[in-house]
């Protein structure tokens, strides 16, 4: 993808990664980025376009895709995280809330933005996925669970689009020194670096990033059919 021509579409945009790929993309030179977020007035960053949006919410979806005709990036980074083990006692609410967030706004997103991204030519999405979307831990496992449906949800989403022209591209990475990484203990990510990552997995035509080691090492364990589902 020659980012110089990009136009972006950047949820989640107003802090923590999603502010790293904003300023990432400038730095890249794109055309526009438009930075989305539920109250746009929290987006602060000098040269974008904010955009109310809230992903769980057709409405500002549709209005989202009227405001923005132009898009050939579209960055599905916008998710939460609810800390629920299966049999706590709010498990079903948050994973409710972070399937509607974490899976099922991606897939409102990338379908309503899909014919925008025919338009310009194909372009490309990327999902912000997690390590987690190949292991469960008890202090996560709802989130996790959403992010290996977002996994799977991706990797569809690949096949359905490839007739068009429109690359998936899939980013996987453990903790993040962000606000919803804030209390984990153990090595945190930049994100200024991980968004550096995707884009030039962007500009190589790659499907997907492990963006640190611990993701590079669960894939790889994964792959040799040895790695344990806990760390």
């Amino acid at each position: 993808m020659d980012l110089s021509r990009a136009v972006a579409f950047v949820t989640g945009a107003n802090r923590g990664l999603g502010l790293a790929f904003v300023r990432a993309l400038q730095a890249a030179g794109v055309k526009k980025i438009y930075a989305a977020a539920r109250d746009p007035a929290t987006v602060q960053q000098p040269g974008v376009i904010p955009v109310a949006l809230d992903v769980t919410n057709p409405e500002q979806i549709a209005a989202a895709v009227r405001a923005a005709p132009d898009v050939s990036l579209l960055i599905n980074n916008a998710g939460i995280f609810r800390g629920a083990s299966f049999l706590s006692a709010g498990a079903v609410e948050a994973a409710r809330a972070e399937f509607e967030t974490n899976v099922i706004g991606p897939l409102a997103l990338s379908q309503a933005f899909a014919p925008v991204l025919a338009e310009q030519g194909g372009g490309a999405i990327v999902n912000v996925l997690s390590v987690l979307s190949w292991l469960n831990v008890p202090g996560g496992a709802t989130y996790s669970a959403s992010k290996a449906a977002a996994w799977s949800l991706t990797n569809g989403l690949r096949q359905e689009l490839k007739p068009q022209g429109t690359a998936v591209l899939g980013l996987h990475v453990g903790y993040m020194d962000t606000d919803m990484a804030a209390g984990a203990q153990g090595p945190k990510a930049d994100p200024a670096d991980v968004a550096r990552q995707v884009l030039q997995a962007l500009a190589e035509g790659r499907d997907e990033v492990e963006a640190d080691d611990l993701s590079r090492q669960v894939k790889a364990g994964l792959s040799a059919g040895s790695y344990r589902s806990e760390f």
